[in-house]
């Protein structure tokens, strides 16, 4: 029928868990979402991660996860693995407190949002808000009091690649607010999500 709109995809973010391992690898692809990275790149030194891009990081991300570790949670488009939004306690990720620009700011713990990645055919859904909610709930549920994300602040228009930590306005509009700006296009934002009781 001429006109008719295509029905609104399902939606539906999960929590990784060892059970969903397959999942996240046909999200994924051959490329370990991008140059073999496995999201392990927040998760090691330069050096560690220059030595370990494919297989290797394959394989120590398939051990954190089965490890029962937080690691993130993956979005479904009609039950196909879609997008991946990346969350875990800040000091599951050491390159952080080594960078320049997204150090701790103070000592409170925090759970750390680092990186999206929507696989290819399903850009453009606007996959990155659920995903920071559903990594917002994961985190909360598993008794994050603070929760921090480290998004791009582009001042004109950036590929894909260059905005794998998600936006600023992505995070404002799900109530994080800024704390620290050591780069120019780079703040670190916060948001104490709201305790159920």
């Amino acid at each position: 029928m001429p006109g008719k709109r295509a029905p609104r995809p399902k939606i539906v973010c999960r929590p990784l868990t060892p059970a969903r391992w397959n999942d996240l690898t046909t999200l994924f692809g051959r490329n370990g979402a991008c140059s073999g990275c496995w999201c392990m790149f927040f998760r090691q030194s330069g050096s560690e991660f220059n030595a370990s891009h494919g297989a290797p990081n394959r394989a120590a991300f398939r051990r954190i996860v089965h490890s029962g570790r937080p690691t993130g949670v993956i979005a479904y488009v009609d039950g196909e693995p879609a997008g991946w939004c990346a969350v875990a306690p800040r000091e599951d990720y050491p390159r952080l407190a080594r960078s320049r620009i997204l150090e701790p700011v103070d000592e409170r713990p925090a759970w750390a949002v680092t990186c999206f990645f929507v696989k290819a055919g399903y850009r453009g859904l606007g996959l990155n808000p659920p995903l920071l909610e559903a990594a917002v709930g994961f985190a909360s549920r598993h008794g994050a009091r603070l929760i921090e994300g480290y998004p791009i602040d582009p001042k004109r228009a950036i590929s894909n690649m260059e905005g794998y930590h998600g936006l600023v306005s992505t995070f404002r509009e799900a109530g994080f607010r800024e704390v620290a700006r050591r780069s120019p296009i780079r703040p670190i934002m916060r948001l104490e999500p709201r305790r159920h009781g």
